[in-house]
């Protein structure tokens, strides 16, 4: 089979089928002993500067809001402290997070909260190829 690079031509070698798996693995995660600050959670900076400059615009209010809400896409977060934090929290704050996409503990649970979408029939496809 043959490598195709990020700039779209074949410039990579050839590589082989057993390059490839069809077993799927989760990484698994293993706490450290410190819960991290929720400040060193995520990097706001550039949408707090965003927001100010939305507010200070000559715009509806209709707009302001719409484009503060699209202004939060701007925010980092960092989700090996994220994984940190979750670790070291009450049963109802890691079911908000879970809630909220920012920790998938399994597979089930994700399609139970509508993060993975997958027919019956495909999952029966799934198994029949790949098996358990």
């Amino acid at each position: 089979m043959k490598q195709i690079n990020m700039f779209g031509d074949d410039r990579a070698e050839n590589v082989g089928e057993e390059m490839y798996t069809k077993k799927i693995k989760s990484p698994v995660y293993e706490p450290k002993d410190v819960k991290p600050h929720e400040l060193a959670l995520f990097d706001s900076t550039k949408t707090n500067r965003l927001i100010n400059e939305i507010e200070n615009a000559n715009l509806s209010d209709y707009e302001k809001k719409f484009l503060i809400e699209a202004a939060h896409r701007h925010t980092v977060f960092n989700y090996e402290r994220i994984a940190e934090y979750y670790a070291h929290s009450s049963k109802e704050i890691q079911e908000l997070m879970e809630r909220s996409a920012l920790i998938i503990i399994d597979f089930e649970k994700a399609i139970q909260l509508g993060y993975v979408r997958l027919s019956e029939e495909i999952k029966k496809e799934y198994l029949t190829e790949y098996g358990e």
